[in-house]
């Protein structure tokens, strides 16, 4: 971002990418593509016994354990075409309720009301979810299948400060794993002294460059101020 307020739209990524599109080179010629899967298994090669056979289809006491722990998870849906979503979800503590052994219910909490995965689990029940832990580069991965609940006694139990959620995502689960650390410590994700949060414009500079120039800077840094945290439930 630069001194005047702009916003510094240059790629200072490494690779070509920024310079491949200024020369006009296409950055998809000469590609070698993988188009089946025996090509595939031919270039990564086959799994490990424990690694092909670790999912199960219901939890086990550990996975409960961490699921009461997590507050954040990755929900990945897809519609009937295919076209695919992924959503983060979280709450204090934990961001999902544990049913039983073979189901999980997480809230809907307000949002911006595009409800992308809602509409994606009416035609495509078929979800993914990952469920972090801050500071453990190991997590927990669910597939299933999905339904929408307007009402439940659980719900109840889902209520953060004062507010009960209006909607549920009920995931009856089909497998579910452990997850190893590899990505999280190739990203040094969890590193504080990694962390750059002030080398990208703020929210505020984002939405106005992108989503609202009708309204002005002043007035979007108060909307994504320190109020946009005490409206998270409401």
């Amino acid at each position: 971002m630069s001194d005047t307020g702009r916003i510094d739209t240059t790629d200072h990524t490494n690779g070509g990418d920024a310079a491949d599109e200024r020369s006009g080179t296409d950055p998809r010629a000469g590609l070698t593509t993988i188009d089946s899967a025996a090509e595939l298994r031919e270039v990564v090669g086959e799994p490990l016994p424990r690694t092909r056979d670790k999912a199960r289809p219901s939890l086990h006491a550990l996975d409960r354990a961490w699921l009461t722990h997590a507050p954040l998870c990755l929900l990945a849906t897809a519609d009937d075409e295919g076209r695919c979503d992924v959503s983060p979800r979280g709450d204090p503590g934990r961001c999902v309720l544990v049913l039983d052994d073979r189901t999980l219910a997480l809230p809907d909490r307000p949002g911006n009301k595009r409800v992308d995965s809602l509409r994606n689990i009416l035609v495509n029940p078929r979800v993914g979810l990952i469920f972090l832990i801050p500071g453990r580069g190991d997590t927990l991965r669910v597939n299933g299948r999905a339904r929408i609940v307007r009402d439940a006694p659980f719900m109840d139990r889902m209520a953060v400060r004062g507010h009960r959620p209006r909607l549920a995502v009920l995931v009856e689960i089909e497998e579910v794993y452990h997850h190893c650390s590899k990505a999280f410590l190739r990203s040094r994700a969890w590193e504080p002294g990694t962390w750059e949060p002030e080398s990208l414009p703020s929210r505020a500079r984002i939405a106005k460059a992108l989503e609202r120039p009708d309204d002005s800077l002043e007035e979007l840094e108060e909307y994504y101020g320190p109020s946009y945290a005490e409206r998270l439930y409401r």
